[in-house]
């Protein structure tokens, strides 16, 4: 579980619920980068000076043992110098980067042959669904061979790994289109899927995503505990698009509240339940159908309610005292809380205002129903609103959800009209669809 805050305050925050440590592994190191940067931003005040000189350098060597197992050379050196505090990196930055070179030559010279083939519009016409058909006319008609089918992987890996996204991802679709190897076009597609991401193309990024997850669904079946590790990664994956891509978030949170994708992220990444909540109550106004958006919330309080023991943040503990426990001072100061670990979470950052003023919709909407008075202030108070900001806010707020209400301004009271129905209506309600119900059960009876 994560750590309760500690008496320093809201200032402790940060650090006791940072979740880089749990993303990390999850991650693939091109994709562990930017959150990287992100912290080191955050070490950085306004006038430029670094508040935390030890952490910034702790960050820095992280950078240096993560990209020092790729190509990007140039940077690794600067990371370097910046450790050690010199001018100009050693010769041997100089050697490696010459060495890379090298290979970039090597690799564009194998694979020129089939990158022409491919850029032909009357080779490409020739080609079909069949792999296997496909590498017999290259075969055939321009003595094309697996090596050199292979050399687009190879290539496409060392692009990548210079962190040339684009030539990678291009290289990796060519590579897909022919390759009959499963587990490397698999690679392939999680590579895609990481440069897409890293280059910010959403619209193909998703598109790769959906892919991956057909694979995971498919050729995984047989191996369960497999088929977990791989779901809880392509779900971290996903919060890259799902935050920064408004067309994703629909089709990524069918994707979470899948009953497989839901047990596997309960049953080993319990922190995604951060994620989902700031994407489920964010959805508030984009949601087309508001039914759906109110299961998604039943969901998602359920999933809270579950996982308290294993995973707690003011996030998930403002839905757990919301919808659960009903206490709603409670819930109005995890709120408070909750927007000093968005500021300070890589995936949260640009959507606090959206969560903090979807979240006082539905604590607004929470407490109408349970009261029948009360006062500005107090509902003020609870929203984190003063005087006219208060006022005005409430006023959108009982148009915008159409809360039967009356606000007495002399008073500072609102008032809430509740529609009792009657006990023959109730009775009606809960049973007008036993007769259906009856028959279905009738007749499962009579086939058995």
């Amino acid at each position: 579980m994560a750590s309760e805050p500690t008496t320093d305050g809201v200032a402790s925050l940060p650090a006791d619920y940072d979740l880089l440590h749990k993303l990390i592994p999850r991650l693939d190191r091109h994709l562990i980068f930017p959150l990287l940067e992100f912290s080191a931003d955050r070490l950085v005040g306004e006038s430029g000076e670094v508040k935390d000189k030890e952490k910034a350098r702790e960050i820095t060597q992280a950078k240096y043992a993560l990209l020092n197992k790729t190509n990007m050379i140039d940077y690794v050196a600067n990371l370097y110098c910046e450790l050690e505090g010199l001018d100009q990196p050693p010769a041997e930055f100089a050697e490696k980067r010459q060495k890379v070179l090298s290979q970039l030559d090597k690799f564009e010279q194998e694979s020129s042959k089939i990158m022409e083939l491919l850029d032909r519009e009357d080779v490409v016409n020739n080609l079909r669904s069949d792999k296997i058909a496909n590498l017999e006319f290259l075969k055939r008609e321009h003595d094309v061979t697996i090596e050199m089918v292979n050399a687009l992987y190879d290539f496409a890996l060392l692009q990548y790994s210079c962190g040339n996204y684009n030539d990678a991802s291009d290289l990796l679709y060519r590579f897909r289109v022919l390759s009959t190897d499963n587990d490397k076009v698999s690679s392939a597609t999680w590579g895609r899927l990481a440069c897409e991401i890293l280059t910010a193309n959403w619209e193909s990024a998703m598109e790769e995503l959906q892919k991956v997850r057909e694979g995971i669904d498919s050729k995984l079946s047989q191996n369960p505990l497999a088929q977990l590790h791989h779901r809880n990664r392509l779900m971290h994956w996903a919060l890259f698009p799902l935050f920064n891509f408004d067309q994703a978030r629909e089709p990524l949170l069918n994707l979470f509240f899948n009953a497989d994708y839901t047990n596997s992220f309960q049953a080993d990444s319990a922190w995604l339940l951060r994620y989902l909540c700031v994407a489920v109550i964010t959805n508030r106004r984009r949601a087309k159908n508001p039914g759906v958006h109110q299961k998604q919330m039943k969901d998602i309080a359920r999933i809270v309610r579950q996982e308290a023991y294993e995973y707690q943040d003011p996030i998930t503990r403002f839905v757990h005292a919301l919808y659960i426990d009903v206490r709603f001072q409670e819930a109005a100061d995890q709120l408070v809380l909750a927007q000093e670990v968005m500021r300070n979470d890589f995936f949260l950052l640009a959507h606090v205002d959206e969560f903090v003023d979807s979240a006082r919709h539905l604590l607004f909407e929470s407490y109408c129903k349970v009261c029948i008075r009360f006062t500005l202030e107090d509902i003020g108070n609870k929203l984190g609103l003063k005087g006219n900001e208060a006022v005005k806010w409430i006023v959108n707020a009982i148009r915008d959800t159409r809360v039967d209400a009356k606000i007495n301004y002399k008073e500072g009271t609102v008032y809430i009209n509740h529609q009792s129905t009657s006990a023959y209506q109730q009775v009606i309600e809960r049973t007008k669809g036993s007769f259906f119900r009856s028959a279905v059960l009738g007749a499962a009876i009579a086939r058995n």
